[in-house]
């Protein structure tokens, strides 16, 4: 049985990836993945606010507080309660690549220019495999139009991709006006992989202290219906590689994601739950799945049911939608 696929121009012996997630702190969990069987392992992103502030005094700026990623939705911490800062996060990405010989994936998670360039090349000299631009962008000014949402993320992929010859890959949100354009438009900037998709994370209200306070809810199953749709879309429609990321909790799970076209599919939630060792369960479903229905290789389903290889093209667009009403009924009580 053959799973191996590729990925980011590396050759993976699987396509289950563990995502970012703070369980990659730890460059013993990042040995019992590789261990486990994971292809690859997206390390905890790095912000922003951590390179500005080896810049910038912004003390004050940051105990004001912010919804700016996704691993961990709080208010920005104080400055010395930062898990790591950006030259610990460089010397953990040696460490890293010393303890496996699966690809590391770096992760920088922001909304601006600012720091970024400079800094990825930074990583691609500490010998990270490739890069992850997690672009976690919530734009609230009414008078910022969506043509210049769309040109930040552009200008972010262009100037890192300027700046270093990693393979890029870029975490997006699905909140564009026409998903499809813009995988497109990123397409053309030379970007390697586009990972579908970040998932925002909401805060909540405390009715006892009447405050507005975080809330992390890890994803379920349900949220992989919104990758596996814009994957089946995309597959064969623009040239970088798919990554479905958001609802991987089993082997079902990431075999509908690799036959809608995804390279590989990312674990972070299913993780946090089980432990870094679930991979290896996940695999041997994946493969006894495979076995019975008579798959050689991952390639081999890669892209089956994707819309451009669906029997039914048009379960991906609106007539899916006109279906699904039309055909569900109440449980009648």
């Amino acid at each position: 049985m053959d799973i191996s696929t590729t990925y980011l121009g590396m050759k993976l012996r699987s396509p289950l990836v563990a995502s970012a997630s703070p369980l990659s702190e730890d460059i013993d969990n990042i040995k019992r993945m590789a261990d486990a069987g994971a292809g690859a392992v997206v390390l905890y992103s790095l912000f922003e606010e951590q390179l500005l502030q080896t810049q910038l005094e912004l003390h004050q700026r940051l105990t004001q507080g912010t919804e700016s990623y996704s691993e961990a939705l709080t208010y920005l911490p104080e400055p010395d309660t930062f898990h790591i800062g950006p030259e610990g996060y460089l010397e953990h990405i040696r460490k890293a690549k010393a303890a496996v010989d699966i690809p590391i994936i770096a992760s920088l998670n922001g909304t601006s220019l600012s720091g970024w360039t400079d800094f990825a090349q930074q990583i691609q000299q500490a010998g990270a495999d490739a890069l992850e631009l997690n672009i976690y962008y919530i734009p609230t000014n009414p008078d910022l139009t969506s043509a210049a949402v769309e040109q930040t993320y552009l200008d972010i992929v262009s100037a890192v991709r300027a700046k270093v010859t990693l393979p890029i890959a870029v975490k997006l949100s699905p909140f564009f006006s026409n998903m499809a354009n813009m995988a497109k438009r990123l397409d053309a900037t030379g970007v390697n992989a586009l990972v579908l998709f970040n998932r925002f994370y909401q805060p909540d209200i405390d009715l006892e202290t009447l405050e507005v306070t975080p809330h992390v809810l890890l994803s379920a199953p349900q949220a992989l219906r919104l990758p596996l749709t814009w994957i089946g879309i995309l597959y064969k429609r623009i040239k970088a590689d798919l990554a479905a990321t958001s609802g991987v909790h089993t082997a079902e799970d990431s075999l509908k994601l690799l036959m809608a076209g995804a390279n590989v599919t990312m674990m972070a939630s299913a993780l946090l739950r089980n432990g870094v060792t679930y991979i290896r369960k996940v695999e041997q479903d994946l493969i006894d799945w495979m076995t019975v229905h008579e798959y050689e290789s991952v390639k081999q389903m890669r892209g089956s049911l994707s819309q451009i290889n669906c029997e039914d093209p048009s379960a991906f667009e609106r007539a899916q939608y006109m279906r699904a009403l039309t055909t569900f009924r109440p449980v009648k009580r």
